[in-house]
Parts: C-alpha cells; sequence; structure tokens
C-alpha cells in the first residue's frame, strides 16, 4: 500500500495546556488513518519540532497513545506505531458485528425524523467522499455515519462502546478501501441505503440483519484481502522454479 502523507499541522505555538492534546489529536489522526504505518519509529526530538513544543508534551501524548494501544514503547524507551494485532481480528470482527447489530436494531425501534435527517445527512457525506475516491473522508463519514445510527437508538453506553471499536478499526477500513481501489462495487454501495430504508420503515428485524450482514461483508473482504498472493503467477527467467 502506497505510504500517505503525514497531515501538516500549524506550527503555531499552541496555548499554554493545550500542546499535548494537539499533538495527541494529530499523532492519532495519522495512526488511524495509517499515514504513520505499523512499527514506524516516533521520534520525540522530530514530533516536538514539528509541533513547535518542548518535548514534554510529547511524552505526555505518547502516553496516552500508549494507554489505547496504539503507541508501543520500546526496551530502549523510544516509541513507535503499534502493529496491527491481526491474531485478534476474529474476536474483534465479534464484538463489532454484536455492536452494530443492536445499535441498529435501536435505531429502527426509536429513532426520530431528526434521527432520520442526520443519518441521510451522514450518509450523503459519505457518498460525496466515495465519488472523490478520498479514502480517508471516506473513512471519517463512514465512521460518523454509524455513530448516527447508533445516537438515534438513545443508549450513550452502547454509542461509547461501538464509537472505539469503530476507531480502532480504522487502520483495518483503510486496507479494507485500498483493496477495493478505493472505491466501492455498486451492490456494495447500496448497503448502507438499504440500512438507512430499514431503520425509516422501523422494521428493526430487517435493520439487524443488514447491519449483520454489513459487518460480516467488510471482515470477509478485510480477510481476503490479506491471504491475496502477488506473486504466485510471476515467472522469473525462461526457466521453471
Amino acid at each position: 500500500m502506497p505510504r500517505k502523507q503525514v497531515s501538516d499541522q500549524p506550527d503555531r505555538k499552541p496555548s499554554r495546556g493545550g500542546g499535548a492534546l494537539r499533538i495527541y489529536e494529530g499523532l492519532r489522526h495519522d495512526i488511524l488513518t495509517m499515514a504513520l504505518p505499523p512499527g514506524e519509529l516516533l521520534d520525540e526530538v522530530t514530533i516536538a519540532s514539528r509541533y513547535a513544543v518542548s518535548r514534554s508534551p510529547v511524552r505526555e501524548a505518547l502516553i496516552r497513545l500508549t494507554a489505547e494501544g496504539l503507541v508501543k514503547t520500546l526496551p530502549n524507551k523510544s516509541a513507535m506505531v503499534a502493529s496491527l494485532n491481526i491474531e485478534e481480528f476474529p474476536a474483534y470482527l465479534d464484538a463489532l458485528d454484536l455492536m452494530q447489530r443492536v445499535t441498529t436494531r435501536l435505531a429502527a425501534s426509536l429513532r426520530s425524523e431528526d434521527d432520520l435527517v442526520r443519518i441521510k445527512r451522514e450518509q450523503a457525506a459519505f457518498e460525496r467522499a466515495l465519488a472523490k475516491h478520498d479514502a480517508l473522508a471516506m473513512i471519517e463519514t463512514n465512521r460518523n455515519f454509524h455513530i448516527a445510527i447508533s445516537e438515534a437508538g438513545k443508549n450513550r453506553h452502547f454509542t461509547m462502546l461501538y464509537a472505539r471499536l469503530l476507531d480502532e478499526g480504522r487502520r483495518m477500513l483503510r486496507l479494507y478501501f485500498f483493496s477495493l481501489g478505493d472505491s466501492l462495487p455498486p451492490e456494495l454501495e447500496s448497503e448502507h441505503r438499504k440500512i438507512i430504508d430499514a431503520i425509516e420503515a422501523q422494521d428493526a428485524d430487517l435493520a439487524e440483519r443488514l447491519a449483520h450482514e454489513h459487518a460480516m461483508q467488510v471482515g470477509e473482504r478485510f480477510l481476503a484481502y490479506l491471504g491475496t498472493r502477488r506473486t504466485a503467477d510471476v515467472k522469473l527467467g525462461a526457466g521453471e522454479l
């Protein structure tokens, strides 16, 4: 996958107390979108220079990212972007599936007209990002779409858990969209709209089933991408190996 450029951050000196938060948010964005890939070393001096701060708020931001599992501290006290725990993906997918099903079911049962307006607005934003083949915007607007559905279900605890899962899965979703050429085939483009229709019709059973199928499709596609071999049919020279 081609490396994405690390997002530019303003070089203005932050207000007192805001430096660590600004660094945390910037690094977190770059890690979740894979602008900083798994295994990338994080040099405190370089980061401090980039944000025009001392090393103290950099360390504070790295500690917070470490607590979230996005950064790993090395024995020599340096840090690196945490690797993707592919072996944990089945358990992650189980959790995502269950949260997606329950939040979508609740949305179908409890949504208001204002909720529907917001859900459709977030879907329109996702479709605009899709039309531009803007993968990072697709990831962000996809999250906003699903969070709008969750909030329509009126359970903030579910929404907090679901948001954490969606954020943890951003790096895997980046690979998912990459496997599709930063686009979606027509049969996948309609999945969100079908979920919206089920929520609008207040058909909780259908909404839950569609949410389950959506989660499974993303997971299966991601696993298929990981298993893709790109050199199996490559011939080296005239003879056979």
